[in-house]
């Protein structure tokens, strides 16, 4: 489902509210271009310079460029690298979510084989066919062994300590065999902002 700017009721820069932010642990060249993409589908504004695999914006001029954008919901990008620890990414993540001025909708947590990496319980997933389970998946968007909860990857050790009110969880956005492709809409990073969306309350607000 393709939504529009109207339908999704964005809230615009002059508004006295928080700025309504979805945060996604990855920003590598496929996945900026899956983002943009299903930042489009849902009438969202996406700060494509927070790309970087590594991130390399702060999250003091994360938040500057967040109340910048036109309109609400506003997408942003946080990348490790695989890095063990609270790398760039975790620490620009953080500074968001407690940030006074930002409502953190959801996270879109992103699977990862990165050795050493820590885990964080998600509220489901999409899978690579397009479906919601309540359980994790992996890098290819299969349901994870055992059907646990539990996502592994590399910038997303944090979130368990942070106050996100939901996190979805997906395999390697843009790729996963072809199932999210950019240049077919990004159909598995656009149904998880959806989700987020709907979850989230979003729609029911008015932004």
């Amino acid at each position: 489902m393709v939504i529009n700017r109207d339908q999704a009721g964005g809230q615009s820069p002059g508004g006295s509210g928080k700025r309504n932010v979805i945060l996604v642990t990855d920003g590598d060249r496929a996945a900026k271009r899956a983002i943009e993409a299903a930042s489009r589908n849902i009438g969202a504004r996406c700060i494509s310079c927070s790309a970087g695999n590594p991130t390399r914006l702060t999250g003091e001029q994360l938040v500057a460029l967040i109340k910048e954008a036109p309109h609400d919901p506003v997408v942003v990008m946080l990348d490790d690298r695989g890095f063990h620890g609270r790398g760039k990414g975790e620490r620009a993540l953080e500074y968001l979510a407690g940030h006074p001025g930002i409502r953190v909708l959801g996270v879109l947590a992103v699977a990862s084989n990165t050795e050493f990496t820590e885990s964080v319980e998600v509220d489901c997933s999409v899978t690579s066919r397009g479906g919601i389970t309540p359980a994790a998946v992996d890098k290819n968007g299969e349901v994870a062994a055992g059907g646990a909860a539990l996502l592994s990857g590399d910038t997303v050790e944090v979130l368990g300590k942070l106050d996100i009110p939901v996190v979805i969880g997906i395999g390697d956005i843009g790729k996963m065999n072809g199932a999210d492709d950019p240049d077919m809409g990004a159909p598995l990073t656009t149904r998880a902002f959806e989700e987020i969306l709907d979850r989230s309350g979003f729609y029911d607000t008015g932004g």
